[in-house]
């Protein structure tokens, strides 16, 4: 995009997104914090959006990207004991085990918990999780592969 659109096509250009923001802002901070930070985010873009170039990236992850930078200007991150919700839930896990998922979770390196976020929390594909985190598809298969071993140890499950 080489020029600023109206209002109402920036709109239309993020509405498809909010979902993927909202659910990430939410793994992101406190529930209280979780829709300042994307209107914030969203202002950002709105001010940015003359200078977003397809051909660097999707919208989505650009969206991310900004979204990401407001959530850390947020100290506080979501509570520990707050049940999680996963994008691709097969069978529904209990109480228990979402309170001691979400505790696992924060256990996990910055890095981790963010390619975790966004690959299972969010429903990015890892190319997709690549581009927010400004990496490499393979760099984030490898994290998620440390994350879940990182998991697997926290939450006691060590049967491979």
């Amino acid at each position: 995009m080489t020029e600023r659109g109206t209002p109402g096509d920036f709109a239309r250009w993020v509405e498809p997104h909010l979902t993927v923001l909202t659910r990430y802002a939410a793994r992101q901070v406190a529930a209280a914090d979780r829709d300042d930070v994307v209107q914030e985010a969203l202002i950002r873009a709105w001010q940015r959006w003359a200078t977003y170039d397809a051909s660097r990236g999707t919208p989505v992850a650009w969206l991310l990207g900004i979204t990401a930078d407001r959530c850390r200007r947020y100290r506080t991150r979501q509570p520990a004991g707050m049940v999680v919700e996963l994008v691709d839930q097969g069978a529904a896990p209990t109480a228990s085990h979402d309170l001691d998922l979400s505790r696992a979770v924060e256990g996990l390196s910055r890095r981790q918990r963010q390619a975790v976020d966004l690959h299972y929390f969010v429903g990015l594909d890892v190319a997709t999780t690549a581009e927010v985190m400004g990496c490499a598809p393979g760099t984030v298969k490898a994290t998620l592969h440390q994350a879940r071993a990182r998991l697997r140890e926290l939450l006691g499950d060590d049967d491979d």
